[in-house]
């Protein structure tokens, strides 16, 4: 039987790291191929599956290996409260490209135009993955499998496509990107070949993807209040696009 921890120190640096029960639960949920995980709890980690994830309780018993509490702390950059964390294999780019080119699409694509924080990129894959997005794209140098940004995802970068583009790469169809400037959002109808385009926090829309925008758009936004937060606009646009491609529930 292989040693987890030389495993994953064999690993460590080519796959992403999933850190936290969460992390491991939806990665494993959607697909993930995961070599190795470890947990200073097993106990803790299974009856957490029990409560919360009863689908992949299975696979987490035969996956989980517990190792010592300071092991485990030795392992990952800052312990998760839930004291779980595992490696998987990052989906191949060949692939993710191919979800995100394939036609005719079902759903938008959300751009992030040279996004800076982390977490905020975080927060917003998994709001693309709980509304069905095809995927994520990431312009600039955030690399949008950074440990801190698969943590903010809660493991669901496996849930949908996710890569990181210059905006000529972007993916066909037409691009609405979010501007103060721009008609009201409460007037578009969003399609669902769409590319949502975002700003970064600092400085807004870049100009190589304002110029590759086919409409832009704002949000309703009480005077004097300077802006939202990235992953609250997101959300808002893609609930603006769902109500529209599904009904209002």
């Amino acid at each position: 039987m292989t040693d987890p921890v030389s495993e994953w120190h064999r690993l460590a640096g080519s796959h992403v790291l999933l850190d936290g029960f969460h992390a491991l639960k939806h990665a494993v949920r959607f697909g993930a191929e995961v070599p190795v995980a470890v947990t200073a709890d097993r106990a803790a980690a299974l009856a957490l599956a029990d409560e919360l994830a009863p689908d992949v309780r299975g696979t987490l018993d035969a996956l989980l290996t517990e190792v010592p509490e300071t092991t485990y702390a030795s392992l990952v950059p800052r312990p998760h409260p839930t004291a779980v964390a595992a490696l998987a294999v990052r989906p191949a780019r060949e692939t993710q490209l191919a979800r995100l080119a394939h036609t005719p699409r079902t759903a938008p694509v959300v751009v992030l135009d040279n996004p800076r924080n982390l977490g905020n990129a975080g927060a917003v894959i998994r709001l693309a993955a709980g509304f069905g997005a095809t995927g994520v794209v990431t312009t600039g140098t955030l690399d949008p499998w950074h440990p801190t940004v698969v943590r903010g995802g809660a493991g669901l970068h496996f849930a949908t496509a996710v890569e990181r583009l210059a905006v000529a790469e972007l993916p066909a169809g037409p691009v609405f990107a979010l501007d103060p400037e721009g008609d009201d959002l409460r007037g578009v109808d969003l399609p669902d070949d769409a590319l949502l385009a975002f700003g970064s926090e600092r400085s807004g829309l870049s100009a190589g993807l304002r110029a590759r925008a086919d409409h832009l758009l704002s949000l309703p936004m009480r005077p004097q209040v300077s802006s939202y937060n990235l992953a609250t606009s997101v959300a808002m646009t893609l609930y603006h696009w769902s109500c529209g491609a599904h009904g209002a529930p």
